[in-house]
């Protein structure tokens, strides 16, 4: 059994070398390598442009993230993320007026994932479970008509 004793500072060893500035530039240059991948593949998918890549900083280590806040998810503190990486099953949905009747109905088909940060950090890919969303009718409060596009 190997031991780590406490280095310099109070950090344990492994800290102190995670915190040495040249494998923090390290750190840092693999993070903007996977961010400029998956932003190529990002663009090669994006429809309209919501979805972004973004590199954000911890103490030690760097993310890469994926993040979709369109004008939808916004209203609900959501993002579509999840979806895009991993894929989403089929639900229906309903439109409903002020009064709560029924004005339309329609199914928001199923999506494969893109897998887009797995392929840029170069992970194996899951073939795990879908995002999952309950199999019930989601309803949606009929507003203004818009023309047409996301957002």
């Amino acid at each position: 059994m190997a031991y780590i004793y406490r280095g310099l500072n109070g950090k344990n060893m492994e800290e102190f070398i995670a915190s040495l500035p040249e494998v923090q530039a390290e750190v840092d240059q693999r993070a903007f390598e996977i961010g400029v991948r998956a932003e190529e593949l990002l663009l090669a998918h994006r429809v309209d442009g919501i979805a972004q890549i973004d590199i954000a900083k911890g103490d030690i280590d760097a993310y890469v993230v994926l993040s979709d806040a369109n004008g939808t998810n916004v209203k609900s503190n959501s993002n579509s993320a999840l979806s895009i990486e991993f894929g989403r099953q089929a639900y229906d949905v309903e439109v409903v007026d002020s009064q709560g009747k029924v004005v339309n109905e329609y199914t928001v088909g199923a999506m494969e994932g893109l897998h887009i940060l797995e392929e840029a950090s170069h992970l194996p890919r899951k073939n795990g479970p879908k995002a999952k969303v309950k199999k019930r009718k989601v309803k949606i409060r009929a507003g203004k008509k818009r023309g047409g596009g996301r957002g």
